[in-house]
């Protein structure tokens, strides 16, 4: 819950963000001359950008929520069976200890949605996001029928 909080805070600090750049973007266009016209269409490209990364990033969550809940109705999420410190951070041995079961599971089945999710949680385990992302973004498309 936390964190789908901080999401849309998130999300809603960009769009303001995103709103204030391109409103300077707009008021450069209309002083008129070359150069203020040249940066203004620069600086109304930002905004393009960023809407267009947190539309991706939005569905990409939400799509992966899907799988989770989906997977947590068959009772296949992953358990958390991670050794923390005392701190309450995941201790690194036990996280690659189960990357290794995940990754050997993907391996086995390498078509099975399923797996690449256990996976792609077991790469956040490990602090691995970029491969995280994409093993869940693997997990996405072989779901979705688009891989």
């Amino acid at each position: 819950m936390r964190a789908k909080v901080s999401y849309f805070v998130t999300a809603a600090v960009l769009v303001v963000y995103f709103v204030l750049v391109g409103s300077r973007g707009v008021m450069l266009i209309r002083h008129g001359t070359l150069l203020t016209v040249t940066f203004g269409v620069a600086v109304l490209i930002l905004p393009v950008i960023g809407v267009w990364f947190l539309w991706k990033n939005t569905q990409f969550v939400r799509k992966a929520n899907a799988l989770a809940a989906e997977l947590d109705a068959e009772g296949g999420l992953p358990v958390d069976e991670l050794a923390r410190t005392p701190g309450g951070r995941i201790d690194r041995d036990s996280a690659d200890a189960v990357f290794a079961q995940r990754r050997a599971e993907t391996e086995d089945s390498p078509g099975d949605w399923r797996c690449w999710f256990r996976l792609a949680v077991a790469y956040h385990d490990a602090r691995d996001t970029p491969r995280a992302r994409k093993a869940m973004q693997k997990a996405i498309a072989l779901h979705d029928g688009t891989a």
